[in-house]
């Protein structure tokens, strides 16, 4: 599932790892266990960063979707990559946060921030797709 990211290495091969997470929880460990293969290993901001960012998304998806159909995670030398699917065509829409603490509205913002690039896309077959790209 997991390949070991080196970047001195002639055969270089970018890693990859797929999963479908029934939680956010679920998505954070697969997150964790993806950083850890990599070689450099990212800076520990760059993994918290990879953390949230993926909990967000999938907690979106979860919230907003009802499920998350498939959760990627790739990387290169310059980027990690987070891909989230839902089976939802609907985009996520930015809203004024609820500081009280109930109605949300933090959450695409910070994706939004954490990000260097967001897309979204429709997913063949119906639903959509969100990317999203770290600096590495």
């Amino acid at each position: 599932m997991h390949q070991s990211l080196a970047t001195d290495d002639p055969s270089f091969q970018p890693a990859r790892g797929d999963c479908r997470p029934g939680t956010a929880a679920d998505a954070r460990d697969f997150a964790r266990g993806f950083a850890e293969l990599l070689h450099p290993a990212p800076a520990a901001r760059t993994t918290q960063n990879l953390l949230l960012l993926v909990s967000e998304l999938v907690t979106n998806a979860l919230r907003h979707a009802g499920a998350v159909t498939a959760l990627r995670l790739s990387a290169d030398h310059d980027s990690i990559q987070v891909r989230v699917e839902d089976p939802s065509p609907a985009r996520p829409e930015g809203r004024s946060p609820d500081l009280s603490g109930r109605g949300g509205g933090f959450g695409w913002p910070m994706v939004c921030t954490l990000a260097r690039e967001v897309t979204i896309r429709p997913r063949p077959g119906g639903g959509k797709i969100v990317e999203a790209a770290l600096a590495r």
